[in-house]
């Protein structure tokens, strides 16, 4: 007797221990999450995968046709790598096929298809940036020409017979061209549709997106269940807002934060955020957990200082894609020339010909550099007190420059002179 009680109390403790951590993974992988399809099942397939031990295969797919990765883009990345320090497996699907066609989501228009030579291009560009937030030896990368190049026209037909075009048409942007009366390619319905078979060729169990992804992803779920699959969970993250607090961060608009950006500029940048975006920026720019968030949202509810938060949001960002002592020259470089308005140690260098006597000769290396965007942008800059030279304001294109000085343009910017 004695002896089944043991067992049913280590049965009831094994049990007990498997819904712990389900939970915990559950809470990690849905922390800054804009929604799931659907949660239940996500518990379901947690819990399995942690009693038997096999991980869940968990799908991104990336179309090659804009390689600069910024916070924004990194927000799913950033979701993938929680999910992969839990153990699960990652696959990164690069859409060398689906890039040909070119994804039409959120376009009023359709989008130029990509060369061989330019998907190739961007897709080596892509893994060298996705590897400095996922693990390279953890992570499987997928071309989805393995298998859509190989499909037959008869399958190919099979396929497209899964979808009618009325639900084509539930897609807003193919909606609002339909309306609009502006064309809409039939190639372009092969998009969404060739992007789901990845999900059936992989078996995923889960896939990744923004959630202007969302009518693609579900469109997987849907042929998974053609093909007689288990249908895969989705999981949507919301977009990241940029440096401006209001729109979508976006290289165009000037308002993102590069993960391949130097400390000193990341740092800074950091700390331009509003202090409204503080808990979003920690949930999805960071892999904090979901008490630790919690706590920064205590603190912050209890009029704690949101300087501070900014300054620890800054470290963290910085120190997910720098050196500790890059994080902390950063740091540095940002008290020294911002918190206590003095000339920064460690600033860029501008070499200068030795003809180089004042700072109208500065206008064209400056420019040529890319440090002002424009002339009339400096003498602007020079004529309302925006530019310092050694910490003085100045005013006079005809002040003298030497070898050494430091000039300060706006509230943002300095460099070191070098004078051949």
């Amino acid at each position: 007797m004695r002896n089944e009680e043991l067992t049913t109390n280590e049965t009831r403790l094994s049990c007990e221990s498997l819904s712990q951590e389900t939970e915990r993974q559950l809470k990690i992988i849905l922390k800054g999450a804009a929604s799931v399809v659907n949660e239940e099942d996500l518990r379901a397939r947690l819990a399995r995968s942690i009693r038997s031990g096999v991980p869940l295969t968990v799908k991104l797919g990336l179309d090659p046709s804009a390689p600069d990765i910024h916070l924004g883009h990194a927000v799913v990345l950033r979701k993938l790598k929680q999910i992969q320090d839990l153990g699960h497996r990652i696959v990164i699907i690069i859409g060398d096929f689906t890039g040909k066609i070119g994804d039409p989501t959120g376009k009023s228009k359709g989008r130029r298809a990509l060369s061989d030579q330019e998907v190739l291009i961007n897709a080596q560009t892509y893994q060298e940036q996705v590897f400095r937030i996922l693990d390279r030896d953890k992570t499987v990368v997928r071309y989805n020409g393995e298998w859509l190049e190989l499909l037959t026209m008869t399958e190919i037909i099979n396929l497209a017979s899964t979808v009618t075009v009325a639900r084509m048409l539930e897609r807003d942007d193919f909606q609002n061209r339909y309306t609009h009366n502006i064309p809409i390619g039939l190639h372009e319905f092969f998009y969404p549709l060739m992007q789901a078979y990845d999900s059936v060729a992989i078996r995923a169990d889960m896939e990744l997106g923004g959630t202007d992804q969302t009518f693609n992803i579900l469109m997987g779920r849907s042929l998974q269940k053609d093909w007689q699959m288990e249908p895969q969970t989705a999981l949507f993250m919301p977009i990241l807002e940029g440096l401006d607090g209001v729109e979508k961060m976006s290289k165009s608009l000037g308002n993102y934060i590069g993960i391949l950006e130097e400390a000193q500029v990341m740092f800074k940048k950091v700390m331009e955020i509003p202090d409204s975006l503080i808990l979003k920026y920690f949930a999805l720019a960071t892999d904090i957990l979901p008490e630790e968030l919690e706590r920064i949202e205590d603190a912050l509810a209890r009029g704690e200082n949101p300087k501070d938060y900014k300054l620890l949001l800054a470290r963290t960002i910085t120190g997910l894609y720098h050196t500790p002592e890059q994080t902390r020259g950063a740091e540095e470089f940002f008290h020294q020339a911002f918190t206590n308005k003095g000339i920064p140690e460690n600033i860029p260098q501008l070499p200068l010909p030795g003809s180089c006597a004042c700072l109208q000769d500065l206008i064209s290396p400056l420019l040529a550099e890319k440090w002002i965007v424009s002339g009339s942008e400096f003498r602007r800059l020079l004529s309302q007190g925006g530019v310092r030279l050694n910490g003085v304001r100045v005013c006079d294109l005809g002040t003298p420059i030497g070898d050494g000085d430091v000039l300060k343009i706006g509230k943002k910017k300095f460099v070191r002179l070098r004078i051949s």
